[in-house]
């Protein structure tokens, strides 16, 4: 499921240039596409939370299911840039209810192991991320319509589901969350543990959104050929699958905080490196490192919250920083879209971008250094 839920987000990325030719607009439309994905991917994530205090994880995951074959339906028969964004849209919300419910289900399977569950969990994401381009690519080649695309996401969609609710009634599922039943008591006991989350995943992820959602143009930009660039969003992918496994059983044993600002500080310091590079074999090289920093931080952060956070409010405070994290960072490739279009080189604008970026860490630095970071959540 969880693998079909992240395609769904991804997938658009790949497509984009597609999207530019047949409905005639430019990058900073396009733009916009994605970041429909991604914005539904954070609309419904704090809902969700509220709506676990009342109903099991399980059903809140078989209603994704649902939810996105439906979406990916709709797509598949979009005429037009709108309903091309809408179907972006249903899709992201069905990924967006699905991490929220399923990440602390994940954790409470495995108790005594949060980090390696949760990279397993992740590295199973990371293969959609992976498989986004070459699908694409397979679809425009041999059948040369991108709507096929969207048919095999909504019929395998269904098909999960199906499973997932056989594979539900015959497990004996946890009980970790009964107690978590308070939305709003959630955030005002763990806001500084969600605040200090949201302020590292949600500014580096919107850099990051811009960042893959415009590879290949960017790529392009650099002298590569169009298959090349779309073979190196594959590469930045790639990279992110060992990334979750390693980073998740790392962060059972580090320092999390310490661990999770060095891999934000490598990630801006890749970025920056990355506008002043050029040719293949370089690029290639800095593509894969790239994708690996980045992934690590998802599972590192995920195992921060999950592992710490009580049972009483593990669910809702992960909705809240979610939710959050996601509303900052959706707009990403939507700035670069629109930046793009007032003439600015793509070497410029991540160049910015970075070093925005670097700002907060050094900020998030000293606060470290001064003990004024949370290192865990508050326990009961």
């Amino acid at each position: 499921m969880i693998f079909l839920v992240n395609l769904a987000r991804v997938v658009f990325a790949p497509l984009l240039q597609e999207f530019i030719v047949v409905f005639q607009i430019g990058e900073g439309t396009a733009g916009l596409i994605a970041t429909a994905a991604w914005l539904g991917s954070a609309l419904l994530r704090v809902p969700t939370g509220w709506i676990l205090t009342r109903v099991p994880r399980h059903r809140v995951i078989l209603v994704t299911g649902g939810l996105l074959a439906g979406a990916a339906t709709f797509t598949a028969g979009a005429t037009s840039v709108a309903m091309v964004a809408v179907g972006a849209l249903l899709m992201g919300l069905a990924s967006g209810i699905y991490f929220v419910a399923a990440n602390p289900l994940v954790s409470e399977l495995y108790p005594e192991r949060v980090g390696w569950a949760l990279g397993v969990h992740g590295m199973s994401s990371q293969v959609a991320a992976v498989a986004a381009a070459p699908l694409v690519t397979l679809v425009l080649t041999v059948f040369v319509d991108w709507r096929l695309v969207f048919v095999a996401v909504a019929v395998a969609a269904a098909a999960v589901t199906l499973a997932l609710f056989s594979a539900a009634r015959s497990t004996d599922l946890p009980d970790a969350g009964a107690d978590d039943r308070d939305l709003i008591g959630a955030i005002r006991a763990e806001w500084r543990v969600v605040g200090l989350s949201v302020a590292v995943v949600g500014t580096t992820g919107f850099v990051w959104q811009g960042l893959f959602n415009f590879y290949e143009l960017y790529m392009s930009t650099k002298g590569l050929s169009d298959t090349t660039a779309r073979n190196l969003l594959t590469v930045i992918f790639a990279a992110g699958v060992p990334a979750f496994f390693v980073s998740g059983r790392l962060a059972d044993t580090l320092p999390r905080v310490p661990y999770i600002l060095s891999i934000v500080g490598s990630f801006t310091v890749c970025v920056l490196v990355l506008t002043v590079t050029s040719g293949l074999v370089p690029l290639i090289v800095l593509t894969a490192l790239i994708g690996y920093v980045l992934h690590s931080l998802f599972p590192a952060i995920d195992t921060y919250l999950l592992d710490t956070l009580p049972d009483g409010t593990r669910a809702s405070a992960y909705a809240w920083y979610s939710g959050g994290m996601m509303v900052v960072q959706a707009t990403g490739s939507s700035a670069v879209g629109a930046l793009r279009e007032t003439g600015l080189a793509y070497d410029r604008i991540f160049s910015r971008l970075a070093l925005g970026l670097a700002v907060v860490v050094v900020g998030l630095l000293v606060l470290q250094r001064s003990g004024r970071l949370p290192q865990s959540a508050t326990r009961e």
